[in-house]
């Protein structure tokens, strides 16, 4: 007699996937640098263990905020946080890539795979090359800023002129937007040289270094294409960049703008729609900023910049399949063709999913936040925009981050682990169904 053995539904937990040691790794990389900033003696004055914890937070999830004065730190705090930006700037893309070359350590099918998804198609096969390009175009961007500010800040009689070059050079291209200048990058709101080279760094490090690597390749070979992913990428970079700027003039020429020649107000608009991508230098103070611009600006801090990048968000493809999703029908497949190219159900439906998760994850943040600090008075809409800011890994402020209580710096720094780490996390599933037999009826909900 033949007994027939049916597939019973089976669930894996994932726990041991590398999504929770990139997890461990930015949480050992934010205690090493709270204690370095603590017991180096490099802050004039007694430090706290908080603002310690809250300035390493900022520098290794490249997010910007800051409940200090960084130019009271010495040449070793620069260097301790100018090391954190770097390890956080390139730490979830080269924690994957080293983790695939390390001997004795290997991916699963599912973890390469899911790694594929977020960096470049080859990465099973060529990891060595995807780790010297990361590490080749990040130091010769860095290093062509830093020629660029070296030459523009000696010209300006900067004191340590060397230094702060390297450090404002490595901190554009990973998007961090931490400055070592005590009023920020507002003394150079007039300086158009200054804040074009820093925005060619930012714009760089939010590209992503697949669309870099694409690019330098188009130079170098006549026949070569780029690919859909960089063609996208540069698309909704330039459509984001034109609006922003179109918008922030219009609006703040007559306001934040109001001393500014014609020249320096599209200059600074346009530099404002470059920190929302990520970076978050602050040329002016973002609390002069009208209630439209600072809309303005919250959207698109929560768009980010392109996948595979240094900057956060939900990333400007994740907007393009949403925008496609929403002014196009898909066919009855669930695909959509766009551009010549079908995107595929599932690569629309992760869309929507990651979008779900983020702005989950952001509510939970805004709402921790308003019960701590509401109740103590703070703004609901100085809440909202600091919230997004660091969920985004972006930076500005409308200045009550300083004044947050200890209970409410500690959720800005969960806000920012968060956004940076959380999000890559939660783009794998938890819980993973295995494949079986049965065949559930079909359910019918109510949508209207």
């Amino acid at each position: 007699m033949t007994i027939e053995r049916k597939n019973k539904p089976a669930i894996v937990f994932l726990w041991r996937f590398n999504a929770f040691n990139l997890m461990g790794f930015f949480l050992l990389v934010i205690l090493l640098g709270a204690l370095a900033l603590k017991f180096s003696g490099s802050w004039k004055e007694d430090l706290s263990f908080t603002d310690a914890a809250f300035t390493a937070a900022s520098a290794v999830c490249v997010s910007g905020l800051s409940v200090i004065d960084l130019s009271r730190f010495d040449r070793l705090g620069g260097i301790i946080i100018l090391c954190l930006i770097q390890t956080g700037g390139l730490g979830i893309i080269s924690f994957s890539c080293i983790t695939l070359i390390m001997p004795g350590i290997r991916f699963g099918l599912t973890g390469s795979g899911a790694i594929k998804n977020f960096f470049l198609e080859d990465i099973e096969y060529r990891p060595k090359l995807i780790i010297r390009s990361i590490i080749i175009f990040t130091l010769l961007i860095e290093a062509i800023g830093t020629v660029c500010l070296s030459f523009l800040f000696y010209q300006r009689n900067i004191d340590d002129w060397l230094f702060t070059a390297v450090f404002h050079s490595v901190s554009a291209f990973c998007n961090t937007g931490l400055s070592i200048f005590p009023a920020q990058l507002c003394d150079f709101s007039n300086d158009i040289p200054v804040l074009i080279v820093l925005s060619a760094l930012i714009i760089s490090g939010g590209l992503g270094f697949l669309v870099l690597y694409d690019i330098f390749h188009l130079q170098r070979a006549k026949n070569r294409r780029l690919s859909y992913h960089s063609k996208i990428v540069l698309f909704m970079t330039l459509f984001i960049l034109l609006i922003g700027t179109a918008l922030f003039f219009s609006i703040e020429r007559s306001r934040v703008f109001s001393g500014m020649d014609t020249l320096y107000t599209l200059v600074n608009s346009f530099f404002q729609t470059v920190n929302t991508r990520s970076s978050g230098f602050e040329v002016v103070v973002q609390s002069g900023l009208s209630q439209p611009s600072k809309l303005i600006t919250s959207i698109l801090m929560i768009v980010g910049g392109a996948p595979g990048s240094i900057a956060g968000g939900i990333k400007v493809t994740t907007l393009f399949i949403i925008l496609v999703f929403l002014l196009k029908r898909p066919d009855k497949y669930g695909d959509i063709n766009i551009f010549h190219h079908r995107l595929c159900s599932a690569t629309i439906i992760d869309a929507l999913a990651y979008v779900l998760k983020a702005l989950f994850l952001l509510l939970i943040c805004i709402l921790a936040l308003s019960v701590v600090e509401g109740l103590r008075g703070a703004p609901l809409t100085a809440l909202i925009f600091d919230s997004i800011s660091a969920f985004a890994t972006v930076g500005l402020s409308l200045g009550i981050t300083p004044s947050l209580s200890t209970v409410g710096k500690w959720i800005i720094i969960a806000t920012m682990f968060a956004g940076r780490v959380g999000l890559f996390a939660l783009s794998f599933h938890v819980i993973k169904t295995l494949s079986c037999n049965i065949a559930y009826p079909k359910g019918s909900l109510l949508l209207e």
